[in-house]
């Protein structure tokens, strides 16, 4: 696979997520799962910067993939870096779409869930939870967006301890359509992935 395919599809699949996450998800102080869920959570409560967080938080992740699977570290460190840095800066887009909170909802979790499998099928990935996910289908035969997608679940309860039942919902929403993209965007590139 060319460096340059990977590249663009770093791209890509960055743009995307930031989109998902500033346009629709943030406005209504939704969520997500994995890393960007617990990045979301930590800028509702205390202001923090979702890519900085994210990148933070991945250190033990990282550290596993280090000792476990090299190929793995170096193939999701550019992803997690680069998707990041475009969360972050795609901030300003927080008020740039105003719809209602079910189609914010279904449409950031689409754009995030074509992101990450965008970048799935090309080997790479946002680190955090998808790499944990990514890990795991070397001994569970599950699609690998559908790990992420029950990784998320958990997340997204805890979120709905400190959140309201309305958020919990729409967040529920949300990260069935990022299972549902992702699930779609990764089955025919299963054979990439393993």
């Amino acid at each position: 696979m060319s460096v340059l395919k990977k590249g663009i599809a770093i791209i890509i699949g960055s743009f995307l997520l930031g989109i998902g996450i500033n346009g629709f998800i943030v406005p209504y102080h939704l969520l997500d799962g994995g890393m960007v869920g617990i990045g979301l959570i930590m800028k509702y409560i205390w202001g923090y910067k979702v890519g900085l967080t994210i990148i933070i938080l991945s250190v033990p992740i990282y550290l596993m993939a280090w000792i476990y699977y090299r190929s793995y570290f170096f193939n999701s460190l550019h992803g997690m870096l680069v998707s990041a840095f475009v969360i972050d800066l795609l901030g300003p887009l927080r008020y740039s779409f105003h719809l209602p909170p079910l189609y914010s909802a279904l449409l950031g979790g689409l754009l995030v869930g074509t992101g990450v499998g965008l970048m799935l099928r090309f080997e790479t990935s946002t680190g955090g939870t998808d790499l944990i996910a990514q890990l795991l289908t070397q001994w569970i035969s599950l699609n690998v967006g559908i790990l992420i997608f029950l990784i998320d679940t958990v997340i997204i309860m805890i979120g709905g301890f400190v959140f309201s039942k309305e958020i919990l919902l729409y967040s529920i929403i949300t990260i069935s359509a990022v299972g549902f993209a992702t699930s779609s965007m990764t089955l025919k590139g299963k054979e990439v992935i393993q």
